[in-house]
């Protein structure tokens, strides 16, 4: 979930001109789900405005389709919608196709997705005000359209090379 409660994160500033980062006192944000591609850098992205276990077979339907051919393996960490009763038909319905791997509790470092979502806060939220979370939208769709044109730089960014 990327907050609209703007993160301070390291920043500079001239001595004696702290810089102020206003704030809605609200606590809206922008649900994102993602894959990235080990191998070609592809990510496969998908906001919306609940995290829900509807949400979470959507996006599995959406990566599935998304690779027609082969298997899929989703590294993901142990959160309630995905394990959900809901996705578990759709689970055995793709049994041998899609497999989902659950990482250890407080291994965030062994998730590619982590890694994505500290790179859009650092280039999209830290230390922006947004007025509406439209804009958060619109900022975050075009971080995605930008690093995708790149897939190397996704790769060298996200991916650990043997």
């Amino acid at each position: 979930m990327i907050r609209d409660y703007q993160a301070i994160q390291k920043t500079w500033f001239l001595c004696g001109k702290q810089r102020i980062i206003r704030t809605t006192g609200k606590h809206r944000g922008v649900k994102l789900l993602a894959t990235v591609d080990y191998a070609t850098g592809e990510i496969v992205w998908q906001e919306d405005e609940k995290y829900t276990a509807e949400t979470f077979l959507s996006f599995l339907q959406k990566v599935v389709a998304h690779y027609p051919k082969g298997k899929i393996v989703i590294v993901l960490d142990n959160a309630r919608i995905h394990h959900a009763k809901l996705i578990q038909p759709f689970l055995e319905e793709m049994k041998g196709r899609l497999e989902l791997v659950f990482l250890p509790p407080y291994s965030p470092k062994l998730n590619l997705v982590e890694g994505l979502w500290k790179w859009l806060k650092s280039d999209v939220i830290n230390n922006v005000f947004y007025h509406t979370v439209a804009e958060i939208r619109n900022n975050v769709q075009q971080f995605m359209d930008e690093i995708m044109k790149s897939r190397w730089s996704i790769i060298d960014r996200l991916c650990v090379r043997c």
